[in-house]
């Protein structure tokens, strides 16, 4: 008995082949073995995420924990907060530049001029201080345009003119503070009181709010991409996951509630730098000047003939850059209680660049987030902190924080790697 088959003919066609599906654009259906799967496929081409940091985060807690016994206490963690914000503000900033593939050695020499000339206008001119805030933090973005018009229109490297800027913004910063060298902070002042002012003045409620408010507002946006991206036709997060990913965000906001609440409350530093991360993660991420950023980072050819203006766009990310050092100066300036000749110098560049790239904001451009910025900074102070409670020597935290960057620096160069072997660099 002969079994019938049926073969193409021109009026029978094949059917054809059911086109091949990224894997990415795929609506997790599969439950936690969906979520598993996509977790080893992206580990598989190099896709790491911020998963390194938080695990980093994660040991530095329980090393530190075990050794000193109080390093998770709350006063300890409400001054690890405080005192991100300052060079955590410059990381953001360095993120930006970053993005474009290039490096601004500049940043620490413009938070300290940016910090001399608030405290010259405010404290030796008379000049309101909110004021000379303003005209600071205006001369810091004038200047981060200038490095930005000869690095886009002139065509010298951004490294050769950010380190010209690095020299001479020093100079600017000793010239402006005088003989002295030092001027204190007006007391209670507006620069005084960036890094001691806790909101309410400690009432725990501010902390609930802000940490209920971020809830909300996470999850009102995944609700409506999911919908958004439902009334385009195209495959979005399934409620199961938008549930999992606000428990876990609803979890760690009300735990860091909580814990800042045992001390003093939610410090103005901590709010101001959230502030900022999400407002650039927001531009970056969510607007066509952002897309740009990213465009310009990933291959400048390319984005001139998707219609980009290249050179405005570089330039506007030194301006931003420079502005957030500024800023970053202003904080330095309140945790040290002066603005002095040597604010901006030793690690704090360093610090800032080493905060962007421990994040996970590749060195080759094109690929990174703000968010970065604030995971790198928390790992660096959590090293920092941990190491002064034991009491190690300055060198040796150098050397850690050295040993952390380079090891950041590999993991992105073989992620790299490991992307374009699979089809995804």
């Amino acid at each position: 008995m002969s079994t019938s088959q049926t073969t193409p003919t021109a009026d029978t066609p094949a059917t054809p082949a059911s086109p091949a599906v990224d894997p990415r654009l795929l609506v997790r259906q599969g439950g936690v073995a969906g979520y598993v799967d996509e977790f080893r496929r992206k580990i598989k081409s190099g896709d790491l995420g911020s998963l390194p940091v938080v695990i980093g985060l994660v040991l530095i807690a329980v090393i530190f924990q075990s050794v000193t016994g109080h390093f998770l206490q709350a006063d300890n963690l409400t001054n690890i907060t405080k005192w991100i914000a300052g060079p955590g503000l410059i990381a953001v900033g360095v993120v930006f530049v970053l993005l474009l593939g290039e490096i601004d050695l500049s940043l620490g020499s413009i938070a300290g001029v940016t910090a001399a000339i608030t405290s010259v206008l405010a404290v030796r001119e008379g000049l309101n201080e909110g004021l000379a805030i303003l005209i600071a933090i205006a001369a810091a973005v004038a200047i981060g345009a200038l490095h930005g018009f000869f690095f886009a229109k002139i065509g010298v490297p951004a490294f050769v003119v950010t380190l010209a800027g690095m020299l001479a913004w020093s100079g600017l910063q000793d010239y402006v503070l005088g003989k002295l060298g030092t001027i204190n902070n007006i007391n209670d002042g507006v620069v005084a009181n960036l890094d001691t002012y806790f909101l309410g003045d400690g009432d725990i409620a501010f902390a609930w709010v802000l940490a209920i408010l971020a809830i909300g507002v996470f999850l009102a946006g995944q609700l409506i991409e999911a919908r958004r991206r439902a009334a385009a036709g195209l495959p979005g997060r399934t409620t199961g996951e938008i549930a999992l990913r606000t428990g876990a965000l609803a979890v760690l906001a009300l735990v860091g509630a909580y814990t800042l609440n045992q001390d003093r409350g939610l410090p103005l530093p901590l709010v101001i730098l959230l502030g900022v991360v999400v407002l650039t993660d927001f531009v970056l991420r969510r607007t066509s000047y952002g897309r740009k950023i990213f465009a310009v980072g990933g291959g400048i050819e390319a984005a001139r003939r998707a219609g980009i203006n290249v050179a405005r766009v570089r330039i506007s990310v030194f301006m931003i850059s420079a502005g957030l050092a500024g800023l970053g100066g202003l904080f330095i300036a309140s945790q040290q209680g002066s603005a002095d000749k040597a604010l901006g110098s030793g690690n704090v560049l360093m610090s800032a660049i080493a905060a962007a790239v421990i994040g996970g904001t590749s060195l080759f451009g094109g690929r990174g987030k703000t968010w970065s910025a604030l995971l790198g900074i928390l790992v660096i102070q959590s090293i920092t902190t941990g190491l002064d409670m034991v009491h190690a020597a300055q060198a040796i935290q150098y050397m850690i924080t050295g040993a952390v960057l380079l090891a950041a620096v590999v993991l992105d160069s073989v992620s790299r790697r490991t992307q374009k072997s699979s089809g995804r660099g």
